[in-house]
Order: structure tokens, then sequence, then C-alpha cells
């Protein structure tokens, strides 16, 4: 989970050179070289390809910047008519760069080191372009969903079908797994959570493995608690990311014995470390060692954290793995 980032000196300092953060993008050799950072620092178990979820917009015609310090700016889709701004399909000529990226670091990687690769859900990618920035409870997307159904519905069959040609290019460019990231499902009703999330995610997989047959693929439904497992019935992932607010019991019984589980957890425990990050990751691996696990974080390592504390975490894991 965002393995590169501003806690790596040796990121800020490619950071600096690339100019711009989309520019860290798009520039293959800059993002091969950030994505393979973690991995000579940490020698983790598989490296996430260093990108962006807002990648696809972008590739569909919507204008994407990142602003130091506020994140993300798009020209906002606040009425159905702005959807005509939007390309009928994904321009993989402005995407190339990061298949490209794909190369390189597969090239470079230890042979027993995975490649992940990513994409961000219709519902999550659907709240920015219709933002335009980030929020903090998803209003504007939320609001135009039950305002605008048929032009929403329109939008989210749009990115269902470029984030799986965008995944099946990743694919035959070298990753080894995908993940599919929905951050903002947890603020979504049932019902719309079944429409929007579980019903929209499931036909990206359908169309992935129609090209990729036998395709890896790992759910991420942030926040989802209790529908997990309505979404687990009806989504084929071969895993499913856990935020940290899930509770550790539940998850073990009702989604571990479903699928294989990954994470969780919470970034903040890692940030503080100490005996608060022993006990977590304990906790964690209590509930989870005796069935299919991925350790991993809940959600992304924050920009602040400590190396030392990152270290400390390996430490903890790969110790109880030996015992084990």
């Amino acid at each position: 989970m965002r393995q590169a980032g501003r806690y790596l000196p040796e990121y800020r300092a490619i950071r600096e050179k690339a100019g711009s953060f989309l520019n860290l993008c798009f520039d293959s050799k800059l993002a091969a070289e950030v994505t393979l950072q973690p991995i000579r620092r940490f020698g983790f178990d598989a490296a996430i390809l260093f990108s962006d979820i807002l990648v696809v917009p972008h590739g569909l015609g919507q204008r994407v910047t990142f602003e130091v310090g506020e994140g993300p700016r798009l020209d906002a889709i606040d009425e159905p008519s702005a959807q005509q701004r939007l390309r009928d399909n994904v321009d993989h000529e402005k995407l190339a760069p990061i298949y490209e990226t794909i190369r390189r670091v597969k090239q470079e990687l230890p042979p027993e080191v995975a490649l992940l690769g990513f994409c961000g859900a219709p519902w999550t990618v659907a709240t920015y372009m219709i933002a335009g920035c980030g929020t903090p409870d998803q209003f504007p997307a939320r609001i135009f969903a039950y305002r605008h159904p048929q032009a929403f519905s329109e939008l989210i069959d749009l990115l269902v079908d470029a984030s799986a040609e965008y995944l099946v290019r990743q694919f035959e460019a070298g990753v080894d797994a995908v993940q599919i990231f929905d951050t903002w499902a947890g603020v979504l009703p049932a019902a719309e959570f079944q429409r929007w999330c579980i019903e929209a995610t499931a036909r990206i997989v359908t169309a992935v493995r129609q090209r990729v047959p036998g395709a890896k693929i790992i759910g991420f439904p942030r926040g989802a608690g209790t529908e997990l497992s309505n979404y687990l019935a009806a989504v084929p992932v071969d895993a499913i990311g856990l935020d940290w607010m899930i509770e550790l019991a539940f998850a073990r019984t009702h989604v571990q014995s479903l699928r294989p589980v990954q994470g969780n957890l919470d970034p903040l425990a890692l940030l503080v470390g100490g005996k608060a990050l022993d006990d977590s990751v304990d906790a964690i691996l209590d509930a989870f060692t005796e069935g299919p696990f991925i350790f991993n974080l809940g959600h992304g390592v924050l920009p602040d954290t400590p190396i030392e504390h990152v270290e400390q975490l390996i430490t903890r894991v790969r110790g109880a793995a030996v015992r084990l």
C-alpha cells in the first residue's frame, strides 16, 4: 500500500527532479526507479507499481493536475453535459509510459519478487472526476448519482471499460497481479454499494479474465465492513484487502473463510511505532496466520512515517513467520 513516497529520502530526491507528480508517473525511467526503491531498502516480497488511480481520467481526456500540499485537481464533471468532454475510450498512447515502467521494473526485479499493478474502482475514480478534487465525504458524487442516475451510470460504464482495458495492458506488460482500489466504497448505503461498487467491480474482473485467463486480482472495497460478504459473493477476486477498521474476529470468520485476506495494519500504528506497532502487528498475525494471508497495511504508508518503524514492522512480521 503506497510503498514509495515522501517517507523515503530517495523518493523525495527523484520527486524534486521530476518537477511534478504526474511528470514522475509518466517518466518511465524515474517511475521504475521509484518502484524499485522500497524493494532495495526493505526487501519486500512484492513491488507496487508507482502510478496513480487518476491516470485513467487523464487517459479519458479529463484535465488532471496535482497541486503541492493540496492533492489532485480535475476539471469537474459537475453536470451531465460535462461528460461530453470525455473520450469514448481510454487513450493508451497517453498511458504508454506506465506500461513501459512495468516492463522496466520487471526486468530488474529478482524473480522471487512479484510485481503488483492496480487501478481505481469506478465509484472511487468517479468521485474525483465529479468533484474535481478529493473531498472528505464524497457528497458531490453521491448527490450527482441521486440526481442524474442515468448520466452517472454512463460514467461508471465508461470507467468499467477503461479500467478493464488498462488492467489488461498492465498484465500484458508484465505485472503478476493487480489490485482494484475502491477507497470510498464505505460511504455508500447498501443499495448504492451494490450498484456502483459490487456490480461495477465484478464487470471489470470478468472483462479482464476474458482477455487474461487466470489473471490474479485483489479487491479492496475500503470501509465495506459487513458488506464484504456480499462483495465476495458477487466479485470473483482472488483475495480481498482489509482496511484497519474491520474487527479481526469477524474478518477471520466471515471473510478469510471465503477468500485469502490482505491487511490490515492501521497506518497510524506504523507512524507511532514502538509498543503500539508491535501490539497491532501481533493481533493481526494471531488473527490470520492460520489461513491464507498477506500481511499489509489497511491503507497507504503516511508521509511522516519514520523509516525505522517500517524496519520494525518487517522484523516483527518476519520473526513471527520464522517461529510459525
